[in-house]
């Protein structure tokens, strides 16, 4: 069917849309949605995606013959090629249980190997794993941080450790990030004791659909037996001035509901963009 943007717009109540994930709100439109439609059977990237960084072909597709509206919601299912899919709800939460229905029904006629839906709201879900949305914005400067340098700065004894912080850290995606560390933008490197043992990045830069900066996700983590020693906000505050310094509007951020990651952000003062409600049928 054809989607539409009058019946999708009400019922949105955090700026994200499937395959794309979290947005500025300024840049949620009409043709933004026709475009991620219309690049769906393709396995391209819409030029502003920020997978394009570690990806030659774009991973979830939208099912645009499978998306269900109606006046008081919208569920818009989207399939990835590892077999995942996922059915975005827009609405009340009363819809959950149509949602997951809708979810079990297309996972079957879609051989898929898994399935979830993906629900929107202004607090954590009591029933389901919830991530907080949050915008900082650069408009005023942000400080420099003493004690944290770029990993390719430093002497080469200490540089070599990364390789054992981001085992240490698979699990935050440091391993990942290790495997790509020469094709990727700067990371920012806490280190005690002559190794590395707190790390962000990749920095970089990439225009949103309405052709403002913005400050790409990061991976971000300090290795256990070090933290509490105020690691984690130094590579923070130091991620925050490199974004400002290099032309960043804003940064979106997905931060588990009351994890560390969450409290820092919040105070921090980021804004709060509502809540991403993730539900395994």
């Amino acid at each position: 069917m054809e989607l539409s943007w009058d019946l999708l717009h009400p019922v949105m109540s955090v700026p994200y849309l499937p395959t794309l994930g979290p947005l500025h709100p300024d840049a949620l439109s009409a043709d933004l949605l026709d475009a991620i439609a219309q690049v769906a059977a393709t396995g391209g990237f819409l030029s502003h995606d920020k997978d394009r960084r570690w990806s030659d072909r774009k991973d979830e597709r939208l099912l645009v013959g499978d998306v269900h509206q109606e006046r008081p919601r919208t569920l818009l299912p989207t399939l990835t090629g590892r077999g995942v899919l996922r059915v975005h709800l827009y609405g009340a939460p009363e819809h959950r249980p149509e949602a997951m229905e809708t979810a079990a029904k297309l996972a079957a006629v879609h051989d898929a190997a898994s399935a979830r839906v993906i629900s929107f709201q202004a607090a954590p879900d009591p029933v389901a794993a919830s991530t907080r949305v949050q915008l900082r914005t650069f408009d005023l400067p942000a400080l420099p941080v003493a004690g944290i340098e770029h990993l390719d700065t430093l002497p080469e004894p200490v540089r070599a450790t990364f390789g054992a912080f981001a085992e240490k850290l698979a699990g935050e995606g440091f391993a990942f990030l290790h495997s790509r560390i020469d094709s990727v933008g700067p990371v920012l490197t806490a280190i005690r004791d002559d190794r590395v043992v707190g790390a962000i990045g990749p920095m970089e830069t990439m225009p949103d659909p309405i052709g403002r900066a913005r400050l790409l996700p990061q991976y971000f983590g300090v290795l256990p037996e070090y933290r509490g020693l105020g690691l984690g906000r130094q590579l923070w505050r130091a991620a925050m001035h490199w974004g400002h310094g290099n032309g960043a509007d804003y940064q979106l951020l997905q931060t588990t509901a009351g994890g560390a990651s969450d409290r820092l952000c919040q105070a921090e003062g980021l804004t709060d963009l509502g809540f991403v409600c993730t539900t395994t049928v």
